[in-house]
């Protein structure tokens, strides 16, 4: 199919953005990496009267890392984020999810801020900061705001962006000294969407993992205290997979059992590697 007919504007400043976006509201997208917006048109499952191209907007593609954490701008390329090193270093589960996003194409193409906000509970990235207690900068004629991850998701595909909003920035807390992560996924194709996806955040005696494909929202599994052998069906105990045409939910919640063990172990790897590692820096006098 193709797209129902819309104006292309554009957009030569975020003012000028941003007052498109307040004028027409509901009825004018913003085109970033546009590889959730493009399908959603072509199927007509949107049909927006404005179209806002924001590529050519200054400084939004910047990746920015401090010691606090990791800030992607709207018009960062996946791809760019899995090649950044220093925002690996500061917090590695961003390329170890970014590595499974679709294909290198859509990875070229596609921006993290943008998939965040498509709100996709099947997709890595909003799970990913759900999991880190991330948030997204929003701005409008009326200012700018923060908003937390867990305030960001409302249901399928639904965001608490307001109708005049645009999404600037995500935030990606850096990774405690002490903490580690992992994260794995099953696909029939590598690149196809994940069938389930579990990340892990282990700090200490804390044990937190995150779910992708599982349920309509990024979901979050506080597993700490449980032991190696219950990490799967504790998870499960807190999840209800759905079947759909791609997966029963039987062979589903097989999946987190198998995922959610494998993940948080690795995670527990990951930390106590990068503890032996800053050992080590210390008696090289490197630390």
């Amino acid at each position: 199919m193709k797209p129902p007919a819309f104006e292309y504007v554009a957009a030569e400043s975020e003012e000028q953005a941003l007052e498109l976006k307040d004028r027409y509201g509901d009825d004018a997208r913003f085109l970033a990496g546009g590889q959730s917006l493009v399908p959603l048109l072509s199927m007509r499952l949107a049909s927006p009267s404005t179209l806002v191209d924001i590529n050519g907007l200054p400084d939004l593609d910047a990746v920015t890392v401090a010691s606090d954490g990791v800030r992607v701008g709207a018009l960062a390329r996946h791809a760019d984020v899995l090649a950044h090193v220093e925002a690996r270093r500061v917090q590695p589960l961003l390329a170890m999810a970014l590595a499974h996003v679709a294909h290198a194409t859509i990875r070229n193409r596609g921006t993290t801020v943008g998939s965040i906000v498509h709100a996709d509970a099947a997709a890595e990235m909003p799970m990913v900061l759900t999991l880190l207690g991330g948030s997204v900068e929003a701005a409008s004629v009326r200012g700018t705001r923060t908003i937390p991850a867990p305030e960001l998701f409302l249901g399928p595909l639904e965001s608490s962006l307001a109708h005049d909003e645009v999404a600037t920035t995500a935030f990606f807390p850096a990774l405690a000294p002490g903490a580690g992560v992992a994260f794995d996924e099953i696909a029939r194709r590598h690149g196809d969407y994940a069938l389930c996806g579990v990340a892990a955040l282990v700090d200490g005696d804390t044990v937190r993992a995150g779910f992708v494909s599982v349920s309509d929202v990024p979901t979050v599994v506080d597993l700490s205290g449980v032991a190696d052998e219950d990490l799967g069906e504790a998870a499960l105990a807190a999840l209800d997979p759905a079947e759909d045409i791609h997966a029963s939910a039987a062979y589903r919640s097989q999946l987190v059992r198998v995922l959610t063990t494998r993940v948080v172990r690795a995670a527990r790897d990951h930390a106590s590697d990068r503890a032996s590692d800053r050992a080590s820096d210390r008696a090289r006098g490197t630390a």
